[in-house]
């Protein structure tokens, strides 16, 4: 049964996650390495890591496999979703594919070294109601793809 992972620092549209979650009865494991507001919602899983790199998303990569749904704004944390066979879903509702995530690595890889030396300041265009609406869009087209793959 397919379930949700989100990589929740920094997630702009975890409520957005459990809305779509509550409408099929989903679970979701909210992962974070800070404490965050319990929601008290029976299908929301609240997973507080130890504080490290990559301990959020080494717990998500060991656990998302075949027909769940990772979502994340870490390139490489998507990356081992599909490589698990999970869909991964960026927090603007664009999703990670095979096809994409290879450039996807590429553009982090080169937008890090124009930081590092200087030549971009950085920091993208800000959080969106558009993106908002995307990501909802991309979450339902996700899990009802899921839905038809496993037969229910």
């Amino acid at each position: 049964m397919t379930e949700i992972y989100v990589d929740a620092d920094a997630c702009p549209v975890k409520e957005e996650v459990v809305r779509v979650a509550e409408r099929h009865g989903i679970t979701v494991h909210i992962v974070s390495n800070s404490g965050m507001r319990p929601t008290g919602h029976p299908l929301v899983r609240q997973v507080v890591v130890p504080s490290g790199p990559d301990v959020a998303d080494d717990w998500i990569a060991e656990r998302a496999g075949e027909g769940d749904i990772v979502v994340t704004g870490d390139i490489p944390l998507a990356s081992r979703a599909l490589e698990k066979g999970a869909a991964a879903l960026g927090h603007d509702g664009r999703p990670f594919t095979q096809d994409s995530i290879g450039m996807a690595l590429a553009m982090r890889d080169l937008m890090r070294e124009l930081r590092e030396t200087g030549e971009s300041k950085g920091g993208g265009p800000s959080f969106s109601k558009e993106d908002r609406s995307r990501f909802l869009r991309a979450l339902e087209d996700a899990v009802q793809k899921e839905k038809r793959r496993a037969g229910t």
